[in-house]
């Protein structure tokens, strides 16, 4: 059994689009591109660590594009070799209606089914299927409970407008936090489990 694991940066107010640059995600008139950069990054343990052991990539279509165009250009020795190194040779699994055009190394198209073919991959063996971007994706697999986990990074900032991490669509949840920490700069990692329905009570019985 593979866990699914939703990896994300998003602002306070729940934003995920574009962290990386000014021209990643213009979409919906997105004016913020490259917003995680103010916030100095003080080490490699991205995501809490989700990348420091084997995984598989899930992407949407739009991801993987911005991905494939930039990932294989990075040096492996330079300063994000490691990630480089660990997306490239990783298999990516993405939801697409082009499976023709997947011509980045490792990549296979999930096929018209997307959540039966999760669902499949879980089932299986192999190691935990990691999304990166993706929010119509993870969109979905949060409206069918396919998440095993959350690990997210809080950038202190608001942005008002964007691609968010969580709608209203998604299935009621409860999550566990497993662990936190905070960087000088104010960023808050955080690794959350799933941990069945959501309690309710009244304050009497609290």
């Amino acid at each position: 059994m593979r866990s699914l694991i939703v990896a994300a940066m998003i602002s306070l107010d729940g934003v995920m689009q574009a962290p990386g640059g000014p021209e990643e995600d213009t979409g919906g008139g997105f004016a913020h591109g490259g917003w995680v950069w103010s916030y100095a990054r003080e080490d490699d343990e991205t995501m809490g660590g989700v990348f420091s052991r084997p995984y598989d990539l899930l992407l949407g279509r739009r991801t993987y594009d911005i991905f494939a165009a930039y990932w294989p250009q990075i040096p492996g020795d330079g300063t994000y070799g490691d990630i480089a190194d660990g997306f490239n040779a990783a298999t990516k699994h993405v939801a697409t209606h082009r499976p023709e055009s997947l011509d980045w190394c490792n990549s296979r198209a999930l096929g018209d089914d997307v959540i039966a073919a999760l669902r499949a991959l879980k089932r299986g063996d192999g190691p935990d299927l990691v999304t990166q971007g993706s929010s119509d994706l993870v969109h979905q697999l949060l409206v069918t409970d396919l998440v095993d986990e959350l690990r997210l990074l809080v950038f202190p900032a608001l942005l008002g407008r964007g691609k968010r991490l969580f709608d209203d669509r998604a299935q009621p949840s409860a999550f566990r936090l497993a662990a936190s920490r905070t960087s000088a700069a104010g960023v808050l990692t955080t690794r959350y489990l799933r941990d069945g329905d959501v309690r309710t009570g009244t304050h009497a019985s609290a």
